[in-house]
């Protein structure tokens, strides 16, 4: 038990540092992008969870906060979102946000595994792509069931396996000729690809207390302009990662490498793949 609990806090640390440094950094460079490209996700998300007027919502996992305004102006003056994320700086980013906009949301920096909500606070949790990096998944949905009332949806999207999910790996299997030390993914830890098994994320949501489950597969069509495609390789992914910390002309090099790999996905002015993805449904 000991060991386990030395693992998981060292997991956890490595998720924090990373998404408070490169990673929560690109993904404010970016956030007009990526919440364009899985705009899909949050209207599916809207559509399942079906909160009306009045609710109180959580957003986990909600980056820089595009998800929870949805909800806030969901659920109108009368209801309340709470978006939470362990990364500061998209926090921070989340709630500039928010302040320009018309709706009310709260933004929280923490860790939604293991923040101590108030008990039976939400009538509804929901996450884009926010709920694959926990280091103990089990104790993390039991503690979002507790912050749920009783008979709370809990609405997440998550993605399926990598080789359902080639547009994601497009960048690092061209880039591996040019960067023979970029860091080979684990699909057995946290991180993108953490919920890939169904049988897995079934199984974390029942031992975790949560019922009428239903783990569907999705696929969604998203999209964006095919001049954003520079700009995401440039920022995002493990290659993004790496082409922050290079010069100038090695980062040129590297994407004028890798840009025909992805003739595959561009139609015409538009960048378009599919994400496959589970829809996770349960009831607390």
């Amino acid at each position: 038990m000991e060991q386990t609990t030395r693992a998981a806090k060292r997991t956890d640390d490595d998720q924090t540092k990373a998404w408070n440094g490169p990673s929560g950094r690109a993904w404010v460079e970016t956030l007009d992008l990526l919440d364009e490209v899985f705009a899909p996700v949050e209207r599916l998300l809207l559509e399942e969870t079906a909160v009306g007027s009045g609710g109180r919502v959580l957003d986990v996992g909600c980056g820089t906060g595009g998800t929870t305004l949805a909800f806030a102006r969901a659920v109108g003056p009368a209801g309340h979102a709470v978006g939470i994320d362990v990364s500061e700086q998209m926090v921070a980013a989340a709630r500039a946000r928010g302040e320009r906009s018309d709706v009310g949301a709260r933004f929280v920096a923490a860790d939604a595994g293991a923040h101590p909500f108030d008990a039976a606070s939400f009538d509804a949790i929901v996450s884009r792509f926010g709920v694959m990096f926990f280091a103990d998944p089990v104790g993390a949905f039991a503690n979002l069931r507790r912050a749920a009332v009783e008979g709370a949806p809990l609405r997440f999207v998550a993605w399926r396996s990598v080789e359902e999910n080639p547009f994601m790996t497009t960048a690092e299997r061209a880039a591996a000729p040019l960067l023979p030390d970029l860091p080979p993914r684990k699909p057995d830890a946290p991180g993108q690809f953490a919920m890939a098994d169904r049988a897995l994320v079934e199984r974390v949501l029942r031992e975790s207390g949560w019922r009428e489950i239903e783990v569907q597969p999705v696929d969604l069509v998203c999209t964006t302009g095919r001049d954003q495609l520079e700009r995401y390789l440039t920022w995002l992914g493990p290659v993004g990662a790496y082409l922050q910390k290079v010069d100038d002309a090695t980062r040129r090099r590297v994407i004028e490498s890798i840009l025909p790999a992805f003739d595959p996905y561009l139609d015409g002015g538009e960048l378009r793949f599919t994400a496959a993805c589970w829809l996770g449904k349960a009831r607390a």
